[in-house]
């Protein structure tokens, strides 16, 4: 037995059907998600290729250049440089899928919330907003570094979480503005539906292209500014990520000995995928906005 679409129902299959067969013809859209998708895949999967220790040192392998024993070469410690690249993969994606998701939700909140209540509350956010913008996040965390002996990457997600949603916030509170006034949002208010529900069930759905292009670039974000904090030696006190590949790299004069294997890979690696996803946002702009599709 079928059911009946209703007319806005019909409507948003159509909608979605077509945003679907402009996605699968997006040359930017297709090459961004494949660079991006292999990137993961190599983190993902490498250890299956190369198990090893990443920090593990062998003085008799040091300051090798790329061979079939180590396709990446090695440091002035030996250490094998594809194996902390895929160590690194995991590290970078984790920070930066942590970081721009709470970087994400934060902003998303306040500025649902900020854009649809208006008022006193919108004034309370909008000033909350300007101070955590004009804050001066380096120096906040030389000074939280002073009394945390370990940081984690965890710890360093929750940083670029804490200190970078604004523009998500005013992005966000312009979008819903525009929307709080329209015909069926004023229909579930008269109906005396709660405003977590308004916002929920009628507000972000109409934003969720845009929404989910906002992710995309705190998640590409989160990664620059990890591997900043990385190489300037304000990353984590454990583990390996494509940031401390190339400050360990600087730290250990790999360019004046010519070690361009130590510090072209993470580079690379950060290029590609932060490159990747904006092209990717840029395709998916062009998939959800029919002005700027391709015919």
């Amino acid at each position: 037995m079928t059911t009946l679409q209703t007319a806005p129902e019909k409507a948003e299959t159509v909608v979605r059907r077509e945003a679907l067969y402009f996605a699968f013809r997006n040359p930017k859209l297709l090459g961004g998600l494949a660079v991006v998708l292999i990137l993961l895949a190599v983190g993902i999967f490498g250890p299956i290729l190369d198990s090893g220790d990443p920090f593990a040192y062998s003085f008799t392998d040091a300051i090798q250049s790329p061979s079939g024993k180590h396709w990446f070469g090695t440091t002035t410690f030996g250490q094998d440089v594809f194996t902390q690249f895929v160590a690194g993969l995991r590290t970078t994606f984790e920070v930066g899928a942590l970081g721009g998701g709470l970087t994400a939700i934060i902003g998303m909140v306040i500025g649902f919330v900020a854009g649809y209540r208006g008022g006193m509350i919108d004034e309370i956010l909008n000033m909350l907003t300007n101070i955590v913008l004009v804050l001066p996040a380096l120096a906040v965390l030389l000074i939280v570094n002073a009394y945390l002996g370990v940081r984690s990457v965890g710890m360093q997600a929750l940083f670029i979480g804490l200190t970078s949603w604004p523009w998500v916030a005013r992005a966000v509170r312009a979008q819903t503005f525009s929307l709080r006034t329209r015909d069926f949002v004023d229909l579930a208010r008269l109906s005396a539906v709660p405003t977590r529900k308004i916002i929920l069930r009628e507000i972000a759905p109409n934003m969720s292209s845009y929404l989910f292009m906002t992710f995309i670039l705190c998640f590409g974000g989160s990664i620059l500014i990890a591997s900043s904090l990385d190489f300037i030696g304000l990353g984590p006190t454990q583990g390996v990520s494509l940031g401390l590949m190339l400050q360990n790299a600087h730290q250990w004069s790999a360019l004046t000995l010519g070690m361009w294997w130590w510090f072209i890979p993470p580079g690379a690696g950060i290029t590609l995928i932060v490159g990747a996803l904006y092209v990717a946002n840029v395709g998916l702009d062009e998939v959800f906005n029919p002005k700027l599709r391709e015919t």
